[in-house]
């Protein structure tokens, strides 16, 4: 039987008289890589920060790693990775203390922080920054080193926020390289974007949150079969009930054309 890495049931959130999450139920297995999308405001961020104990005050049961998380103990943290949509990074730190001070809080001797941050840094294209300020880095530096730091302490379950927000085409391919060879190895990827092909390609099983429900869960293919529409950005609008671009688009154009 494949182990059930995250389970949630009935998960409900409000933020004062706003409902953002209505019952969201679903089992994460081991080595999966869920691709959960929806519209802004659908409440994937939402889940998210309730899964990493960010957030708390929400209805329904959370369980990672087999333990409910509204207990306070904060052991499975240790085993999760997560790159948020927007992070703060300390800008007077160079590369080399940003990523030994993050391997450090997570239980990793000095030489190996220094060892697996200064070859990670370089395999990503970003060596020659290792000792400069992280203040001197582009945003696709800045990602990179995100993305490193979430995975320093090789944890088993990741959380990837809008990951490849900057990076470069080559980078984006060996971010999705990283990803299915993780996966393959058994560890557990939750990936949150609005950039549809990626989420396409990389996915194994896609979760469609719209107005805090489910609305699809399966595969790509099985997602496919069920609605009419052939890309997952066409299914994502059908099933969210979208259908004014094309109309929005010419309106757009032909006022920036008006002289």
């Amino acid at each position: 039987m494949d182990e059930v890495i995250l389970s949630i049931r009935e998960l409900k959130k409000n933020y004062g008289a706003k409902s953002v999450l209505n019952g969201v139920s679903f089992d994460v297995k081991r080595g999966e890589i869920i691709g959960y999308i929806g519209p802004n405001g659908a409440g994937k961020s939402t889940t998210v920060k309730i899964m990493l104990g960010i957030e708390d005050d929400y209805h329904g049961e959370v369980k990672i790693f087999g333990d409910d998380i509204s207990d306070g103990k904060m052991e499975y943290k240790r085993k999760i990775g997560y790159v948020p949509e927007i992070a703060e990074l300390y800008d007077n730190l160079t590369g080399y203390e940003y990523l030994t001070f993050i391997g450090e809080l997570y239980g990793l001797e000095l030489d190996l922080a220094e060892y697996k941050s200064k070859h990670l840094m370089e395999l990503f294209g970003i060596g020659e920054v290792y000792h400069s300020r992280i203040s001197s880095y582009s945003k696709g530096m800045r990602q990179k080193l995100l993305i490193i730091s979430s995975l320093l302490h090789n944890p088993e379950l990741l959380f990837f926020d809008e990951p490849i927000n900057g990076l470069d085409a080559n980078s984006v391919m060996i971010f999705k390289e990283i990803m299915s060879q993780l996966a393959a190895q058994g560890k557990t990827i939750f990936y949150s974007s609005h950039i549809m092909d990626v989420v396409e390609k990389i996915s194994s099983r896609i979760i469609l949150l719209h107005d805090g429900k489910i609305a699809a869960d399966g595969t790509f293919d099985e997602l496919k079969e069920n609605n009419t529409e052939g890309s997952l950005e066409l299914i994502f609008n059908q099933l969210t009930g979208f259908s004014e671009h094309k109309d929005i688009g010419s309106r757009f154009v032909s006022i920036v054309r008006e002289m």
